[in-house]
Order: C-alpha cells, then structure tokens, then sequence
C-alpha cells in the first residue's frame, strides 16, 4: 500500500489533519449559521452598524468554508457535508432567539475564540507533518481571525 498521497505527503498525516479539518469545518458552518441569524434578526441602537458587519462576515465565513473543504479533498479525505455531521462535531452550538447587539457580539467572540483554538492545532499537527498548503491556509486565517477578535473585543469594552 502506497504510504503517499498523490500530492507527496503521508496519507496517514493527511488522515490526521483531515479529521481536525473535518472539525473546523463544522464549526465554521455553525458560526455562518449564527451570524447569518444576527443579521436577519439584529435590532436596537446597532442595527445598521452590526447589519452590516454580520453580512461581511458570514460572507467571509463563506469564502473560508469552500477553502476548507477544498483543501481537505486536496490531501486526499472526504469533508463532512450534513447539518447532522456539523453539529455532531461542531464546538459551537447555535444561537437561538438572539437579536440584543452587545449578546449577538459576544456570542459572536465565543465562536471565534473557538475556531481561533482549533486553527492554533491545525496549524500546530500540520506544521509537524510537513503539510506547508495547509499550514499556509491556516496561518492567513487565524491572522484575519485574531483581527476581527479585537475589533469584538473592543465593541464589547
């Protein structure tokens, strides 16, 4: 049995960064989902401003959730594709019934700082197996991420 990938790496360390990948990928779907929910459902004195600002990030969300799982066929797995698959792996849970600014940032903040520590082991086990196009599409969104991560924090200060 051929111990790598079509695209040199070990298949079995591509099986091991798919399957943390896999949980990315969940989470990710369940932040879309809740800010898709901020968006349509935001109301009081922040309206126009988080309106906004939820659109532009979902949109992001988006963009990343195609990159994922792109890059989890790239090394050779399967990305999970049902709702039930996401919210059996995801961290995040979803965000019911949330309209008020300052609790659909916080939620907000949480979900990031979750997909913030599963990037952080991303990067990490790719890093040690040597998947450089991995390590790359992480290493750009955690920095995007950690931006966002202020600009909540400093929303909620």
């Amino acid at each position: 049995m051929e111990k790598l990938s079509n695209i040199g790496l070990q298949k079995e360390d591509s099986r091991k960064v798919a399957d943390k990948l896999n949980e990315l990928l969940a989470n990710y779907h369940l932040y879309y989902q809740n800010l898709r929910g901020f968006h349509w459902n935001i109301k009081g004195v922040y309206f126009f401003q988080l309106h906004d600002k939820y659109e532009e990030l979902y949109d992001v969300a988006l963009t990343r959730i195609d990159a994922i799982a792109e890059r989890i066929l790239t090394i050779g797995q399967q990305p999970l594709h049902t709702f039930s698959d996401y919210l059996r792996v995801s961290s995040i849970k979803e965000a019911a019934n949330l309209s008020d600014g300052k609790e659909t940032v916080a939620a907000t903040h949480q979900n990031l700082s979750t997909l913030l520590d599963l990037e952080r082991e991303i990067l990490k086990l790719a890093a040690e197996t040597g998947d450089e196009g991995t390590v790359s599409l992480i290493s750009e969104d955690i920095h995007e991420n950690e931006k966002t991560l202020w600009m909540l924090n400093a929303f909620l200060s």
